[in-house]
């Protein structure tokens, strides 16, 4: 009887032990990810505000999709009309970005921008085949203005937050 008390309590100081080390390696990994995310956040301070920028020029776009004029047929041309705007953006903002760059890293942004041109091209025909009439009934043109549009979005600014480092 003693010594299966005796193996309880060291399988007890055993998991103590485990979970003291699970901690301590969450907070490893805790301190680690605030320190990574502090060295991302640090940028040029005399760049201009590109997102804030960005937002303040899209704002009557997402005010229009947000409070129709004309009910559905209004949105869907705001979105055609937004997703326009966020494709000049971006065509703004990458040459932004590229103007920045060495010889060397715009090779690697254009064949970045050509693998996203893919993904994006993939993912429009996702939302094409997928939100239609038979499936999401007269909706469905709302949700393909949203999510194609936020795709575009999501690249601008991705490429504006590189574009803040210089």
């Amino acid at each position: 009887m003693e010594y299966l008390l005796e193996r309880n309590i060291q399988k007890m100081v055993k998991i103590k032990m485990r979970t003291k080390h699970s901690f301590i390696q969450s907070l490893l990994v805790l301190i680690t990810s605030l320190v990574i995310n502090t060295a991302y956040a640090l940028d040029n301070p005399d760049s201009p505000d590109f997102l804030g920028q960005l937002k303040e020029r899209e704002k009557n776009f997402l005010s229009a999709i947000a409070n129709p004029a004309n009910g559905t047929r209004d949105t869907i041309r705001t979105y055609h009309a937004y997703k326009l705007f966020l494709d000049k953006e971006l065509n703004k903002a990458y040459e932004i970005l590229k103007s920045n760059l060495s010889a060397k890293r715009q090779e690697e942004l254009k064949i970045s921008q050509e693998h996203w041109l893919k993904f994006r091209d993939a993912e429009f025909e996702l939302i094409n085949n997928n939100w239609n009439r038979s499936s999401f009934g007269s909706s469905f043109v709302l949700s393909r203005g949203q999510y194609t549009s936020t795709i575009i979005r999501e690249r601008l600014i991705q490429l504006l937050h590189y574009s803040k480092n210089y």
